[in-house]
Order: C-alpha cells, then structure tokens, then sequence
C-alpha cells in the first residue's frame, strides 16, 4: 500500500492509478455471501413418514413361505427341489409377482457361494416385483 505524494516530472497532468479498488468488490461478496446463508433451508435431523393410524387388521391367513437355498456352487432350489438353471429360478420367482397377496421368499445362500449368485436371484426378484423378500441364517456370517 503505498501513497503518491507527487510526481517526480513537472507535468501538469496526473499520473494514471494502476490499483483497483476492491472494497465494492468486497461489499458485494458479503451482502451475496449473507443472503445464500439466510436463504439456506433449516435442517431437520428428522425423516416425515406417513404413518398408518388405528389398529391394523390381523392377516387373514398365515402366509405361504418359499426357500429358496443357494448351494456353494451356486446350484439352487426352490422348497428343497433342484432347479436346473436361472431361468427356472425366475419362472418360480414371477409365479410369486404374479399372485396379488405374494407368497413370501426366504433366501438361504451357503456361506461358501460367491456373491454374485446371490445379487443375480435379488435383482431378478427386485426386476419382477416381488415385495416379500428376505434374507435368511445371515448367523452363519459372523466371525
């Protein structure tokens, strides 16, 4: 920061300023800077869930459970008979979509089977709607 006291020539003009003012520059950032932040929505550390209300009525019939086990080399079978290939595996699968109140689907994987045989039958349950889905002995993976 300096100052010019005067010019070393005698010339009547002034010498041109090459500094440029920054303060507006400044003011304009803070007043774009308080605005973002008052118009930032308030957090709520909640989750707004559109609960049923009363008590629901009991189920009219206890429901119908298919196992599906996944063998450790990723042969599987549906209620303890062998299917022979993925196709068979989403047949069965899009019989239980297709039922208005689904049938229920336990997934038994060997703790041996690699992964993908396991995501492969879940994502085909996910692809043809099936809303009754679960993982079953996942004790067998603890350590």
């Amino acid at each position: 920061m300096g100052m010019n006291v005067g010019s070393a020539s005698g010339s009547s003009e002034p010498e041109v300023m090459l500094d440029v003012n920054t303060t507006p520059l400044i003011d304009v950032m803070l007043v774009l800077l308080v605005m973002l932040i008052i118009t930032i929505p308030i957090q709520l550390h909640s989750v707004n869930l559109d609960m049923p209300s009363g008590k629901p009525p009991p189920p009219t019939k206890e429901p119908v459970v298919h196992e599906l086990f996944i063998d450790f080399d990723g042969v599987m079978s549906w209620d303890r008979v062998a299917l022979p290939n993925h196709a068979a595996v989403e047949a069965k699968l899009a019989e239980v979509a297709a039922q208005g109140d689904q049938d229920e689907v336990h997934i038994k994987p060997n703790k041996l089977v690699e992964y993908s045989h396991v995501a492969s039958v879940m994502a085909a349950a996910q692809r043809l709607g099936v809303k009754k889905m679960g993982m079953v002995g996942n004790e067998q993976f603890i350590d």
